[in-house]
């Protein structure tokens, strides 16, 4: 299990055990986490966990791929350069402690 730390759009903050191989939106979803809706079930094909990965954390996650680029062209908050999908980060050793905040809306 590994630690994962959502803070949403109020400033509250979550701090998820999530285990290996999980995706951050199937943590927050099955967390009954607001702010992560998920809707596509995890297959990058709605926008809706979209969030923006802790600086520090950055360089620790593999390129998003194609599907993800386009999907993040379609978020209802602001896109920004740490703008991830959360279906996209999967639990691990070297995401251990990862920080994400949540927009202030997802649709």
């Amino acid at each position: 299990m590994f630690e994962m730390t959502l803070i949403d759009a109020a400033g509250e903050s979550r701090t998820l055990q999530v285990p290996e191989g999980q995706s951050l939106m199937q943590a927050a979803v099955s967390a009954g986490l607001r702010g992560i809706v998920g809707e596509c079930g995890g297959s990058a094909m709605c926008a809706t966990c979209h969030v923006y990965v802790d600086e520090a954390f950055g360089d620790r996650l593999p390129a998003p791929l194609a599907t993800e680029q386009e999907m993040l062209e379609c978020t209802a908050s602001e896109r920004r350069p740490n703008s991830r999908l959360g279906c996209q980060i999967k639990s691990s050793a070297a995401l251990d402690g990862l920080v994400v905040r949540l927009p202030e809306r997802q649709q």
